[in-house]
Order: C-alpha cells, then sequence, then structure tokens
C-alpha cells in the first residue's frame, strides 16, 4: 500500500497548515485537509483508517499532537479530496484531535476532524498513516484515537506512512 500527497518545496502546501487563507483557519486552527492518493491497496480490503500526527510537537507540548483520525472510508475510495474532513459522510467517521484535549485551554469547537499542521517552532515533519482493514470499525464520530487503535487491532491487511514536512 502506498500514499502520495503533493508537495511544495518539498513542504505541505501553506493552504492546509498554518499559513492558510483566514477564511479556512478556524479559532487559530487550519481546517482544510489536504488530497490524498492511495494505491496498491490488498483487493480484500474493505475500508481505509486515517491518522496524521506530529511527532515533533513532543517538545513543544510533551505529547504527540493528534491532528487527524478518520475510518471506514471505502476502499474503492483511492483519492482522498481536498477538505475531505468537512464534507465526509456517513459510514466515514472522524475522531478527535489534540484540541480536544481537556489539558487544552482552547476552544473545542475544532476538535473533531482535520486540525491542520500549526509548528509554533521550527519546521515539523508530520506523519500521514494509512491502514486497509478487512471491515468496518464499530467507531462513531469523536471517537479517540486509542479507540481507533484498539478497533484495528486484528483487522490491518496493510500499512503505508508518509512524512509531510510543514513549515513554522
Amino acid at each position: 500500500m502506498k500514499i502520495s500527497v503533493a508537495l511544495s518545496n518539498n513542504l505541505l502546501p501553506d493552504k492546509y497548515g498554518k499559513h492558510a487563507a483566514a477564511n479556512d483557519i478556524k479559532n487559530g486552527k487550519p481546517i482544510i485537509s489536504f488530497p490524498i492518493k492511495l494505491s496498491d491497496i490488498p483487493a480484500d480490503a474493505k475500508t481505509i483508517a486515517l491518522i496524521f500526527t506530529d511527532p515533533d510537537s513532543i517538545p513543544v507540548c510533551g505529547f504527540e499532537w493528534i491532528h487527524w483520525t478518520a475510518a471506514n472510508i471505502p476502499s474503492s475510495q483511492v483519492e482522498i479530496p481536498e477538505n475531505f474532513s468537512q464534507t465526509a459522510t456517513a459510514p466515514i467517521v472522524q475522531g478527535k484531535n489534540s484540541s480536544a484535549s481537556p489539558l487544552f485551554d482552547g476552544s473545542k469547537d475544532v476538535a473533531i476532524g482535520y486540525n491542520g499542521p500549526n509548528p509554533p517552532d521550527q519546521i515539523h515533519d508530520y506523519v500521514l498513516k494509512a491502514f486497509a482493514l478487512d471491515d468496518n470499525l464499530d467507531l462513531e464520530n469523536g471517537f479517540w484515537m486509542n479507540d481507533l487503535l484498539h478497533k484495528m487491532d486484528g483487522h490491518i491487511l496493510a500499512t503505508a506512512k508518509k512524512t509531510l514536512p510543514s513549515r513554522a
């Protein structure tokens, strides 16, 4: 399985992160998700799950920031379009991002779905993982990432990972 995301000068295009247009930012959080192309998905896969995180946030905030989780994407959907996070409908479900944390003092109205890169200090290497699964997962909108990880256990047919740098 492979993931492809178009980069600009080896960086995630600005429109999907910190330097997005003002109308694409809500409460300081970029909200327009980037397009993703998937290939070499196993023939017996039924769904795809996505996890998008920032391991470089650990020195900044003390944990790996969760930017987006999604599940039950039909495996036939090999092109995930721009802004998918805001337009996806059932059976696709999206989880909480780190803005939902009780440790975060900010607004909770961007706590489910895509919460784009916003590195405060330097270029961060964001990690997008895709999982081909043999079934739909019993999850509802607003699940936590650990729920997704537990539900995927025993259902993963293939995985792919892509590093997506984004500028501060």
